[in-house]
């Protein structure tokens, strides 16, 4: 009964909330149903730059052709720290992007259509114009080619596409050196400033002190209050401004190492591997099937491989067998099918040739031998490649430049190597068909075609599923809480990671945090994160202990990091007590040295520009302090890094006048210029409203 009055006396509300819900699925429906939902546009936002939204949809393949560069310039599959390089690189171009279009605007600064003629192809050409067109023997720009692929940009749409890329890079660089010269012309050093920097670099003092280190105190003595901490904190505020969020969080690792147990079973597999390898029919083949790490059955040059096996395989004669070789974590066994001297390096045309677009890679090579039969027959191999080969270098003539092993696909390789100068050669490869011409080869050493099988050690699944355990036993009990002492009582290592970025590719500890971080992101300080995270070889469990927002940070935020300086600053008001108990009645500093039984150091020429103390610390306040300071004079305390001094001053040193202020003026610009143009773009940051999203999505 108690149900159904409820349900009488409220009807009313019932129904019209029963309505107000339809209509709202009603919309919400019809907006899935068109497939933009009102909420996805701001789902794909990356972040903004003083308004201006960059969407993931632009975003994203910027970051893959950034990886992808990287990738090419260091190696490798790519990495999580990669990754976020990528990522890094591609928003600070963003930003920069932004910021500095709406200063350009703001100025008045453009590139007219005149000064883009001259950057590419006039008189003054851009730096990225002689990059792509000059002699990279001589430096020197070959304008004709220049014109030659302008003449073609409009026949061909993807050379059209990459001129627009080049024209926008050449503008933006034109731009930015525009936004530079009127930053650094805008520096002025005045003849006080230079003379000032000229003292300060060339006066010498020479004096003497009397220091009690910090470090006689001991730590334990030293029980900071909190007005202790309020001071130095509100004396060094400046010093706590967060340029960006960050966060600090704790995990324990559960170990996934190869057990003891590990070890022997894969040993015994690869016993068991060598002696089939021994006998197997077709080593390429077997090779391709049992080995973790797959090396191309083609000819490598010493210094391919594991320094280890490199070192003995290209002494054997072919025939040979070698391994099972332990090293780096794995098992190496290498067979040794053929060796031979071969040229170190090519210099290659080729005309590409796509089967696709002639019905099929028969027709495709009969293609090939014509022109391969119209080139023997005196016609020009750089014209026939730019009439009818389908990549980029069909603009150079077919040009592909000197290529030393490794860097071609194995059939273009074999026929470039195996080859001598003058041969034309037709082969087939995943690209198409290539009609290559040998122009030159270069060096001679040996090289080996190796059949190469290599077995990482690696854990058993056993051992894979045992410390998931734990990890998963582990967070299942954890607490809010309690994560450190559940930790201690287990006996597991607790490990911090404090001040991680958002875009950060990289843990104290983990390997592969990329995903702990942003869930990191997502919760809130003191949860512990719900997921069990796989490192390469562990598991993690984690837990957020603290969010510095971007800003001035609190002093709980720095507090454990200010512990040393509170500390000392405790033990200078003790020691500057004692030194000033030695100064009462003392005439110079040999009497308070003697009073408080420490020795007098002598320090001679030092500058002020370079204030370190020989055998002490650098002492800012120090030196500064002397070169205010009157000869003969003692000092009053000075509480420096290292302890509190006490000084006189002996004398100074005074340089000739300043010869030439010009030059001086001249040399202090120049180091200004150096700093300008990322002083002002830090400004513009500094001034300019910026939201960072990338944590939801890399």
């Amino acid at each position: 009964m108690g149900l159904m009055t409820f349900l009488r006396n409220r009807a009313g509300y019932i129904l019209i909330g029963a309505i107000g819900f339809a209509i709202v699925a009603f919309l919400v429906g019809d907006a899935i149903n068109v497939g933009k939902p009102f909420w996805a546009e701001s789902q794909k936002v990356v972040g903004s730059i003083d308004g201006e939204e960059i969407s993931i949809d632009t975003f994203g393949p910027k970051v893959d052709q950034s990886l992808a560069q990287f990738k090419q310039q260091y190696g490798g599959s790519g990495n999580a720290q990669m990754q976020a390089m990528a990522v890094d690189n591609v928003w600070n171009g963003e930003v920069a992007g932004v910021l500095l279009g709406k200063e350009y605007s703001r100025l008045g600064l453009n590139v007219s259509s005149d000064e883009l003629f001259d950057l590419m192809q006039g008189q003054n050409p851009s730096p990225l114009i002689v990059q792509y067109f000059g002699n990279p023997q001589t430096g020197q720009l070959n304008r004709a080619d220049v014109i030659t692929s302008l003449k073609q940009r409009a026949k061909n749409p993807q050379l059209n596409q990459q001129w627009a890329l080049l024209e926008t890079e050449i503008t933006k660089q034109a731009l930015q050196q525009k936004y530079a010269n009127l930053v650094r012309n805008s520096l002025y050093v005045t003849t006080l400033e230079a003379n000032d920097e000229y003292q300060n670099r060339n006066k010498l003092a020479n004096f003497k002190y009397v220091s009690l280190d910090y470090a006689s105190i001991p730590d334990a003595n030293v029980k900071p209050t909190e007005s202790d901490y309020s001071d130095y904190y509100n004396a060094n505020k400046k010093r706590f401004e967060n340029p960006t969020e960050t966060r600090s969080f704790e995990y324990v690792s559960f170990s996934v190492s190869p057990t003891a147990a590990d070890s022997a079973a894969v040993k015994a597999q690869v016993d068991k591997l060598a002696a089939d390898f021994r006998t197997a029919p077709s080593d390429s083949l077997f090779a391709a099937l049992n080995s973790d790490v797959k090396v191309p059955y083609t000819y490598l040059s010493k210094g391919k491989l594991d320094p280890a096996v490199d070192s003995v395989v290209f002494n054997l004669p072919a025939g040979s067998y070698y391994g099972p070789k332990f090293s780096g974590n794995s098992y190496k066994l290498v067979k040794v099918i053929d060796t031979r001297f071969s040229p170190d390096s090519v210099k290659a045309s080729h005309i590409l040739i796509d089967p696709t677009k002639l019905g099929g890679v028969d027709k495709a090579k009969k293609l090939a031998d014509s022109l391969r039969t119209l080139v023997q027959g005196g016609a020009s191999f750089a014209t026939l490649a730019s009439q009818y080969s389908v990549d980029g270098s069909k603009d150079k003539g077919g040009d592909l430049g000197t290529f030393s092993r490794g860097q071609m696909v194995p059939e273009f390789e074999n026929a470039a190597f195996d080859g001598k100068a003058g041969d034309l050669k037709v082969v087939t490869s995943q690209f198409g068909v290539h009609l290559i011409k040998i122009e030159k080869q270069i060096g001679s050493s040996k090289v080996a075609k190796l059949a190469y099988i290599e077995k990482s050690l690696a854990a058993s699944s056993k051992t894979k599923d045992a410390a998931y355990k734990k990890a998963s036993n582990f967070l299942s009990e954890v607490k809010d809480n309690n994560f450190t002492e559940l930790a201690q009582k287990n006996k597991y290592t607790v490990g911090v990671a404090d001040k991680v970025t958002g875009s950060q590719g990289f843990a104290p500890g983990l390997d592969n945090p990329r995903q702990l971080i942003r869930d990191a992101y997502a919760a809130d300080k003191g949860d512990v994160l719900k997921e069990i995270y796989q490192m390469e070889n562990a598991f993690v469990v984690a837990r957020v202990t603290g969010i510095n927002p971007k800003g001035p940070l609190s002093l709980e935020a720095v507090k454990k990091d200010i512990e040393p300086m509170v500390r000392n600053a405790v033990k200078a008001k003790q020691l500057t007590e004692k030194m000033n108990a030695a100064l009462q009645g003392a005439g110079n500093i040999d009497q308070v040295a003697q009073k408080l039984g420490k020795p007098v150091a002598p320090v001679q020429n030092m500058v002020f520009a370079n204030p370190i103390i020989p055998g002490a610390a650098q002492e800012n306040k120090l030196v500064g302090t002397v070169f205010g300071s009157q000869p003969g004079k003692l000092s009053k305390p000075v509480d420096g890094e290292r302890g509190v001094y006490v000084f006189t001053v002996d004398g100074f040193g005074n340089p000739a006048p300043l010869a030439n202020t010009y030059k001086q003026k001249e040399s202090m610009m120049q180091a200004a210029a150096q700093r300008s143009l990322g002083s002002a773009f830090q400004a513009l940051q500094d001034k300019a409203k910026i939201k960072d999203n990338r944590v939801k999505f890399y």
